[in-house]
């Protein structure tokens, strides 16, 4: 793999984790003050808290975004305990939809799109009033940016040729429990790194989409992102009081047992 090919591929991820951090934050300015009134009403019981986790992550693409400002709000006093584990367990389903849309990205090429919506988004920025609609649109056009760059990279890097490559998969036994182990740890680690379980999830689909990575060395490797991301929400909730900690330790919990329970 050449450098530029390396640079390309740490860029694009880059643009990805930019993109979703720039409309996490636009719509969180949208929703201002109103976002606390709507999480409280929301989660009156543990089935409409599940479905509240679900939108709120699938509105702004990141369940450690749901869930360090879930912490929050239980450190502040405003969701009890109970409260905040349902909407925990709605964030873990509302983050699936970012896979979605990624795998949706590599199907097609989605960087033909993104010009117009460029340009649209910059006329909002510079009209003042509209200009928090601007950034949200040019954070999805970044992330749909990224992922085409990462679905064209993933191309030019001909893995399925690529022979330390396969002889790297190939070294692993793909009926072995402990290559399963082994995938899973490895993307625990890279999650907890990274701090983006969306980042390890494009390198995981390039992966796959290209054959180099058996599927079931791909879905241990999405476990290992599951208890990665955890990580985030529990070093935020370190200077917390007791209940936001549990809260933390709640999401860890969850996400473990749901880990252990596939495999």
């Amino acid at each position: 793999m050449s450098i530029w090919i390396f640079f390309k591929l740490i860029g694009a991820l880059a643009l990805l984790m930019f993109g979703m951090k720039s409309m996490s934050d636009s719509l969180q300015k949208m929703a201002g003050p109103q976002l606390r009134h709507v999480l409280g009403t929301m989660t009156t019981n543990r089935l409409t808290g599940i479905l509240s986790g679900t939108l709120i992550t699938a509105a702004v693409q990141s369940s450690t975004a749901t869930t360090v400002m879930t912490v929050s709000f239980v450190n502040a006093g405003l969701l009890t305990l109970a409260q905040a584990i349902s909407v925990i367990m709605g964030a873990n389903i509302g983050t699936t939809l970012t896979a979605w849309i990624m795998s949706a990205g590599f199907s097609f090429n989605i960087t033909d799109f993104v010009w117009p919506a460029f340009f649209i988004a910059i006329i909002l920025i510079y009209s003042k009033r509209r200009k928090i609609i601007g950034d949200f649109i040019f954070g999805i056009s970044f992330m749909f940016l990224g992922l085409g760059t990462l679905r064209q990279t993933g191309i030019d890097m001909d893995l399925a040729h690529n022979q330390p490559v396969l002889e790297f998969f190939a070294s692993f036994d793909p009926h072995s429990f402990q290559t399963t182990i082994t995938f899973l740890i490895i993307g625990s680690i890279l999650t907890m790194c990274v701090q983006s379980s969306a980042a390890v999830m494009a390198i995981t689909m390039i992966l796959c989409s290209t054959g180099v990575l058996p599927i079931y060395q791909g879905i241990a490797l999405v476990m290992g992102e599951n208890i990665g991301t955890t990580v985030t929400s529990n070093v935020a909730a370190l200077t917390a009081n007791t209940q936001a900690r549990r809260a933390a330790m709640a999401h860890m919990v969850f996400n473990i047992f749901g880990v252990l329970w596939i495999l």
